[in-house]
């Protein structure tokens, strides 16, 4: 029986970790069928609504063309195209689009009104990324650490950088599925309670440990994943050059990998400022990942469809 059909996909942390495995040992099973060159309509009919508040790339693309391998139907609903929340109540908006999709993924930058979105829903909600979190960019990065790994648990997460939405997510599966999770940056950019609790209480249950270092040799010694991002985003281009400044040092470099695990890999949730937060060398080196893990951004996302929609 799927226990996850008819459910909203929000936090990561409503999910225990034999339903993240099930998102993720699905995903190996459609990434098979697509190198096969199989294309099951598991989907068939179905539609999705897809709302976005800016522009997207992966987001966009991965679930559009998800969905039209499982044999569904997409319909793009582009920044400033629906009148949600500001000229129709969200309520209101939730319950029209809830008779004409099957599921909505939102990509929306207010956790909250998603929120609001998603419990007036009548149909599964997924959340593509908001202004805390990006649950649908985490499970493509530990897909892709599995298929480098053959076992994950215990193994050394390292995120340098600013505590963005995919460092959150990232540290929520991580302690969901019993990793070793270490956040590299200048105190004052260092993960908040609201976060560092949730890790701090699945690894009682999962065994995977969190904390938070500003020192770059301990957080690399031993590191199995080295995962950096953007420095600075929409919104903070006025604090660029003080980001600039104090974040130099937690650049990812070839030399920086020198430090870890012989076998580390490197991602990035893209797009990346080459030069800024990581190197071409790294970018371009043996040890990245980064185009594998834009793919199974499509292929976790087609599982998780599945199991929600089916």
């Amino acid at each position: 029986m799927n226990k996850l059909s008819g459910r909203n996909f929000i936090d990561l942390d409503d999910f225990t970790r034999e339903e993240i495995l099930l998102i993720l040992q699905t995903t190996r099973d459609l990434k098979l069928e697509v190198k096969r060159g199989h294309f099951h309509p598991y989907l068939q009919h179905k539609a999705l609504g897809c709302i976005f508040d800016q522009p997207s790339t992966r987001t966009r693309i991965s679930f559009e063309l998800g969905m039209q391998q499982l044999g569904g139907y997409v319909t793009y609903l582009k920044p400033g195209e629906i009148h949600l929340g500001k000229k129709e109540s969200i309520y209101d908006t939730a319950k029209v689009l809830s008779r004409y999709f099957d599921a909505i993924m939102i990509r929306w930058n207010d956790y909250n009104e998603m929120k609001q979105l998603a419990d007036a829903a009548d149909v599964p909600v997924i959340n593509g990324m908001t202004e805390k979190n990006h649950p649908c960019q985490a499970l493509a990065d530990i897909y892709t650490m599995m298929e480098y790994y053959d076992d994950i648990i215990g193994k050394k997460v390292v995120f340098f950088g600013d505590r963005t939405q995919p460092a959150h997510s990232l540290g929520v599966i991580c302690s969901k599925l019993g990793l070793n999770f270490v956040h590299c940056c200048p105190k004052k950019y260092a993960i908040l309670s609201d976060y560092s609790e949730i890790f701090e209480r699945n690894n009682r249950i999962s065994g995977g440990t969190y904390r938070h270092t500003a020192d770059i040799v301990e957080a690399c010694t031993g590191a199995h994943m080295v995962y950096t991002d953007v420095w600075w985003w929409i919104g903070q281009e006025e604090e660029e050059a003080e980001r600039r400044k104090l974040f130099a040092p937690y650049q990812v470099t070839a030399e920086l990998l020198t430090r870890c695990d012989k076998n580390v890999i490197f991602e990035h949730c893209l797009p990346a400022m080459r030069g800024v937060e990581v190197t071409d060398a790294v970018m371009d080196g043996p040890h990245a990942v980064i185009y594998d893990q834009a793919e199974n951004r499509m292929h976790t996302e087609k599982a998780l469809m599945v199991l929600l929609m089916s």
